[in-house]
């Protein structure tokens, strides 16, 4: 029996009780019978997704769910930031999360986003794409709305410089220094300084910003920056164990961390990441995928905004339309005759509790399910019922190492 897999992935679905849902969980309240029928046919447990007790960002944790990769190969948010715009990295490469900014002639920022500039940055991006300074390559590259992805790409390149974005506004823009005594830091701020101040250049005497002042609108005439990554020599976990990958979401970084490992990405402007996501189509779109891949991860986002914003009621709304979501993958895969025997896998990339508005260690539920699954004895799926699960307790690479194991790609240790 061919297997196939789709992760569904709620983000930070886990939560710990809370007072004005009588104590319980917003996945305990909640009704959930889609997801609760996976729970009842499948394999259930909890997941560390790094170790007990440890909080990971949306990254890391997608980087370990999709890839099995560790903190090893974490490669900062800046590389995964541009991997979500599609700017294929090299090892060595230095990646920056940036903005356009709006500043004076002294550097002062009078605007850490332009003026939340939207249209035309596909433009100013093409002006600062393709210089090279002291031997280095820049690649620059627009992204939603004021944001934008910075490459430095050559040698003798170091992520150990600092932020150059002052986080507030009428503060001068903090040129880039070394982190550490080494040549390397030390020759990347140094080129890092001179892009900014070539950029103020250029992006200062550009038409689109000519005709945003005439308007009366900023000129995003500056770049700030922050998160320098350098890429590791990581392989794609596709390309290491040969089989076919598709992502459907709706976020930069978990796109980017699925083109990382390989992954092909699929997004669509109606999925928002919040409540008004569009979760049938999203549902229609991974199911499709299934056709030409053999593992699907579904990405669902409004779970941890709930958690972030400290609504548990919020959160409740949202899990009960990531269980309509499930619903439609199931209705789909029936009706379908030509996927083989699909697998149905439930995790999150780490827990929000709303108490804590932020992420925490505390592990989460998660269910592999399937006509070849072998059932426990657990009827429903939530933070408490799932530890009691056949799975037990497992960190996050054996999670994904096991639904691996499924499409029979894991090698084979000893003879």
């Amino acid at each position: 029996m061919k297997n196939k897999i789709l992760l569904a992935i709620a983000d930070g679905l886990g939560d710990r009780p809370c007072p004005s849902l009588d104590g319980k969980t917003p996945l305990q309240y909640a009704n959930t019978p889609h997801l609760d029928w996976l729970a009842e046919n499948g394999s259930c447990g909890i997941v560390d997704l790094y170790r007990a007790g440890v909080p990971v960002g949306t990254d890391f944790g997608h980087m370990i769910l999709l890839g099995g990769y560790d903190l090893k190969d974490y490669p900062g948010r800046g590389p995964i930031e541009a991997f979500g715009e599609g700017v294929e990295l090299l090892p060595g490469d230095v990646a920056l999360r940036c903005n356009f900014a709006s500043v004076d002639g002294d550097f002062l920022v009078k605007d850490r986003r332009a003026g939340r500039i939207r249209e035309g940055t596909e433009e100013l991006a093409r002006a600062l794409n393709g210089l090279e300074i002291d031997g280095i390559q820049i690649l620059f590259k627009e992204a939603t709305e004021h944001r934008a992805v910075l490459v430095l790409r050559g040698e003798c390149l170091s992520d150990r410089i600092s932020d150059t974005d002052p986080k507030v506004e009428d503060h001068r823009i903090n040129f880039a220094r070394a982190l550490d005594g080494s040549k390397e830091a030390a020759f990347t701020a140094e080129v890092l300084n001179q892009f900014l101040i070539r950029a103020h250049e250029i992006l200062g005497g550009h038409a689109l910003n000519q005709k945003r002042l005439a308007a009366g609108q900023l000129a995003a005439n500056a770049i700030l920056t922050r998160g320098a990554g350098k890429m590791p020599a990581i392989q794609k976990v596709t390309e290491a164990l040969h089989y076919t990958a598709a992502c459907v979401a709706a976020e930069s970084t978990v796109l980017g961390v699925a083109r990382l490992a390989g992954f092909d990405v699929m997004t669509d402007s109606s999925f928002t990441g919040n409540l008004d996501t569009d979760v049938e189509k999203k549902a229609g779109m991974a199911v499709e995928a299934l056709k030409d891949h053999d593992f699907v991860a579904l990405h669902y986002k409004a779970t941890d905004l709930m958690g972030h914003d400290n609504r548990p009621s919020g959160k409740v709304q949202a899990i009960e339309k990531y269980d309509h979501m499930l619903a439609c993958v199931e209705q789909l895969i029936a009706a379908r005759e030509d996927l083989g025997n699909v697998i149905i896998a439930l995790a999150a990339d780490h827990s929000t509790p709303c108490e804590r508005r932020e992420h925490s260690g505390d592990p989460v539920p998660v269910v592999i399910s399937g006509v070849n699954i072998r059932r426990d004895a657990v009827l429903k799926y939530d933070e408490i019922s799932c530890a009691a699960g056949a799975l037990c307790r497992m960190k996050g690479a054996d999670f994904q190492a096991t639904l691996l194991d499924y499409l029979e790609v894991s090698p084979k240790q000893g003879n």
